[in-house]
């Protein structure tokens, strides 16, 4: 296989009348998906575009993801936006992108007038009705490479700039042929898919769902307020399988949300981006005793996921989740600050090398040649790897543990401190549901923000019992609701931002 199309084509055939993508708003069929992924690339290579950007610019609907496989048929590549997307990010991302054409539907037409961008735009409607020219998709693949781009998504930078990662049909199929054997599909496997679209994320539903013929439903982003309605709507929809981030699963344990109503059909939980607190994990665990918990790991720039653990054993309170093995394929190495393995029990920057890698970030080969480096312990021929920025360490069973970013390691009181640490412990509070954690370098102040029923007070004295001296909060916050990011992580520039305020 050497394109990510293979999946569908090899599966519409077999079941063209079963739902691929669904909404409440309505659904695509396996026939449908293809036959208007295929018309939307007959357009685009009538247009004459090819091996260029196609921005995606709709709805969160089936729809959208027929969009992103019509630009992969024109031998383009896809990029995702978010229609709640503010135009000052949009304007960024178009600075680097430069993009010659845009796909969008009636719900986002208004909001294109705003943006600044003068190429051509085409109504979805309109493009997917476009005879299929079955000639000319044939002689696009023909041509095309398995390492060519097929998606460019842009995550936040450091320096307020997004980047585009740019990915690839060769790891995008790695990835999938890695991550089924641990996730599990089958032709019965039914997604709820959790993330926005413009996000890698949403590739470890629908592309395993393609490739055994089960159904991914989209669940509207309004039903996150509402954890007693969205597990209400996973079992209307007889969802058994769901890639969440973690922040997603605790909003449904942290309110309680068990004893009034259960997912009736999961079988499959996979959670990503976040440590999961050992007390909401606690909480399904025991709501879904027969369930499956997976937690993955892996950067955007590693096509996603690179490492993963089965829970299959118990956890003291004090614990946490390993992120266990990379996939085959994958490589993990830890190196110090030295960039030499790290004695064992000791912790190191995670970085990766492997097929999963994604070929850089678009228009910036300064910020790619930061992170995508010759691996250091290899002075013999070329190897690329990619420094994460996570700091790890392996636990006495041979586990991979993720501590934190190396961004979030302070020096604090003559010692190194890992702010994620903090976080942990203050969410092993009884009264806490999330917690966030800052440094003021300035000041030489830890902040800690938390939401929860206990006071500050009370929350102190908790990480008092838990934690040596040099690690207590300087400042302990209450917050009615902590800011997240859309892909559902931490927002800590917000965080940031509010105690700047104050």
């Amino acid at each position: 296989m050497r394109n990510v199309l293979e999946y569908l084509e090899m599966t519409a055939p077999r079941v063209p009348e079963k739902v691929a993508i669904g909404a409440p708003e309505g659904s695509l069929s396996y026939g449908e998906l293809l036959r208007q992924a295929k018309s939307v690339g007959s357009f685009l290579h009538g247009t004459g575009l090819y091996g260029k950007s196609v921005v995606v610019f709709m709805h969160k609907s089936p729809q959208t993801i027929a969009a992103f496989l019509g630009a992969i048929y024109a031998g383009c590549y896809y990029v995702p936006l978010d229609e709640e997307m503010p135009a000052h990010r949009i304007g960024l991302i178009f600075d680097t992108l430069r993009p010659e054409a845009m796909i969008y539907d009636e719900t986002t037409r208004e909001a294109l007038n705003a943006l600044p961008y003068s190429g051509a735009s085409y109504l979805y409607r309109e493009i997917s009705e476009t005879p299929v020219a079955e000639d000319a998709l044939a002689a696009i693949r023909e041509k095309q490479l398995d390492t060519d781009p097929i998606y460019i998504v842009f995550t936040s930078g450091s320096t307020g700039v997004p980047k585009g990662v740019v990915g690839c049909h060769r790891a995008v199929i790695d990835y999938i042929e890695n991550l089924c054997p641990v996730l599990q599909p089958d032709e019965t496997s039914v997604f709820g898919n959790q993330t926005p679209l413009y996000f890698d994320a949403f590739l470890k539903e629908v592309f395993p769902a393609f490739r055994y013929g089960g159904t991914v439903w989209l669940i509207p982003r309004q039903l996150f307020m509402f954890p007693v309605k969205l597990v209400e709507f996973l079992n209307e929809y007889r969802i058994n399988t769901v890639c969440w981030v973690v922040s997603a699963l605790t909003m449904i344990s942290s309110f309680g949300t068990f004893r009034k109503v259960k997912p009736k059909y999961l079988r499959t939980v996979a959670f990503a981006s976040e440590v999961f607190p050992m007390k909401q994990f606690a909480l399904w665990r025991e709501a879904l005793p027969e369930a499956r918990f997976i937690n993955f790991y892996g950067p955007t720039e590693c096509t996603g996921v690179c490492c993963y653990y089965v829970v299959d054993r118990e956890f003291g309170m004090d614990e946490k989740l390993p992120i266990g093995r990379p996939f085959r394929n994958t490589g993990i190495l830890l190196l110090d600050e030295n960039d030499r393995e790290p004695a064992p029990g000791e912790q190191g920057e995670i970085c990766v090398r492997g097929t999963c890698l994604t070929l850089g970030y678009y228009r910036n080969p300064e910020k790619t040649a930061e992170v995508f480096v010759q691996n250091p312990l290899n002075h013999l021929y070329p190897e690329t790897i990619y420094r994460t920025g996570d700091i790890g360490r392996y636990n006495g069973r041979g586990e991979l543990e993720f501590l934190s970013r190396k961004d979030y390691q302070i020096k604090h009181m003559g010692h190194r401190i890992e702010l994620g640490e903090i976080e942990v412990v203050a969410q092993q509070c009884e009264n806490v549901n999330t917690a966030g954690c800052l440094f003021d370098g300035e000041k030489k102040k830890i902040v800690l923000y938390y939401t929860g029923a206990c006071t500050p007070a009370e929350l102190t004295a908790y990480l008092k019992d838990k934690l040596p001296r040099y690690m207590i909060p300087n400042l302990v916050r209450q917050l009615d609701g902590m800011p997240y990011t859309p892909n559902g992580k931490l927002d800590r520039k917000t965080l940031k931002a509010m105690y700047e305020e104050t």
